[in-house]
């Protein structure tokens, strides 16, 4: 499947959580959501690391803190009333990002989001999107991976902590929260190597890697990453397509089928 910014009309608006929000594809997730007239909180630890054209913004609420920070109680009323949770989370790739702690941020931040929910017990299903990685291709999944490819992603799993991480991260979702979860459906976005643009381009969408992550990776924008956890949050027939799915996003350079984040 194919998407590009083509933007359509909406009855409703949405309220989204977005954390990791100061990120590189985070920022351009909040921007979309609040361009297409929808309500986002965010959690960052200083409201200055926020790009200014957001900062001040009449629907961004936001919280000042460490996320895992927060107690039990502050996560539940955080995600009341959402209807999704986004997150862009990730290590800083520094000595202390990388190896330092929290050594399971993403995993971490998934599973008290998660359980915040449930507490709640929301009368609809609140959608959870997850950043994640192509280079979390899955055998286990039925996916097809070189042993090549399965060595080199063993000896980066055991030398690089946010990778694991990541892996543990989407593993959680699949695993425990599950198909069949009364308040979570669940997503998980797969982006290959990730590039900086300025505008939304075409991307393609798969089920599955087209591509080896480690020796024949792909491109994919950050910006169009944040495009289509958009339109997971915002539109039912993306949701429903990739809903329990862990879709893979390449960039495209000709134009095919639509999608959107609805205004």
């Amino acid at each position: 499947m194919v998407y590009h910014a083509t933007i359509m009309s909406s009855p409703s608006h949405k309220v989204i959580l977005v954390v990791g929000a100061t990120g590189a594809t985070g920022k351009h997730l909040v921007a979309q959501l609040l361009e297409h007239g929808h309500a986002v909180r965010v959690v960052v630890r200083s409201r200055e690391r926020l790009p200014a054209a957001v900062r001040d913004h009449e629907r961004l609420s936001i919280t000042e803190a460490a996320l895992l920070d927060l107690d039990d109680d502050k996560l539940s009323g955080l995600v009341s009333g959402c209807d999704a949770v986004a997150s862009c989370l990730g290590h800083n790739m520094t000595f202390k990002g990388i190896w330092g702690r929290p050594r399971r941020l993403v995993t971490d931040a998934a599973v008290r989001l998660c359980r915040a929910i449930e507490r709640n017990r929301p009368p609809t299903q609140v959608r959870f999107i997850l950043m994640n990685t192509a280079g979390n291709s899955r055998a286990k999944l039925g996916e097809t991976i070189s042993i090549a490819q399965v060595l080199v992603v063993g000896l980066i799993r055991w030398l690089v902590p946010p990778h694991a991480d990541n892996e543990e991260a989407a593993e959680y979702l699949r695993t425990q929260i599950g198909h069949e979860a009364p308040f979570i459906g669940w997503a998980v976005v797969r982006p290959d190597s990730l590039k900086n643009e300025g505008e939304v381009t075409e991307y393609e969408v798969h089920p599955s890697p087209t591509r080896s992550a480690i020796f024949n990776p792909g491109q994919t924008s950050r910006i169009n990453v944040a495009h289509f956890m958009a339109t997971l949050a915002t539109e039912d027939g993306p949701w429903q397509r990739w809903e329990g799915r862990l879709p893979v996003i390449y960039n495209r350079a000709t134009p095919a089928e639509c999608g959107s984040i609805p205004g």
